[in-house]
């Protein structure tokens, strides 16, 4: 059984381990900026194991899209909005109850779908055909850049109000204050 382990097989399995870990760490953090970068590391460790299966352009896409993008548009909005990020701004006395909740959910959902689909079987075909990125991108920029161009304005607009947001407070931008007067003039007497 060992001999039939490749090289292959040890890098998918350490880069999901690590995925796994940080993805752990990410949702246990009480630092809203270290969650963010494990999951700059969880993300990766996906691309990565794209990389491993041989989809190269996939893989790609996953590190520039979510690792580039979307965490950078995360931690743009997080400095933005002028959240609190610290360990009292996400600590409170309910993890006990929202830990078991999640684990009733996940089972939940583990026994639905097992149980929806206990009796089906999925045909499988023969090798599937070889998709290039030229074909790729053809899909994409034919049949699928409306759905894209709309998550871009999407993501432009939470940008902008991010923006507005965090100047509606800034005393920078704000008008100062009209000093009152202290003293009053004296008066004039006329001789």
């Amino acid at each position: 059984m060992i001999a039939s382990i490749s090289a292959q097989d040890i890098a998918f399995t350490a880069l999901g381990v690590v995925g796994i870990i940080a993805a752990l760490r990410m949702v246990t953090t009480k630092n809203v900026v270290h969650g963010a970068l494990y999951l700059v590391i969880a993300l990766s460790m996906i691309g990565g194991g794209y990389l491993v299966m041989a989809a190269e352009f996939v893989a790609w896409v996953q590190i520039v899209i979510y690792v580039g993008a979307i965490v950078v548009l995360l931690l743009f909005a997080l400095m933005l909005t002028k959240a609190p990020i610290g360990r009292e701004a996400l600590d409170n006395q309910q993890r006990g109850i929202s830990s078991l909740v999640a684990l009733a959910v996940l089972a939940g959902l583990v026994f639905l779908v097992l149980d929806a689909f206990r009796h089906t079987v999925i045909p499988l075909p023969g090798p599937a055909p070889q998709t290039t990125t030229g074909q790729i991108g053809e899909s994409l920029f034919r049949s699928f850049v409306a759905p894209f161009e709309l998550v871009s304005i999407l993501l432009l607009a939470a940008l902008i109000g991010a923006i507005a947001i965090a100047r509606k407070d800034d005393p920078v931008h704000s008008e100062p204050p009209r000093a009152a007067q202290t003293t009053a003039e004296p008066a004039r007497r006329n001789p």
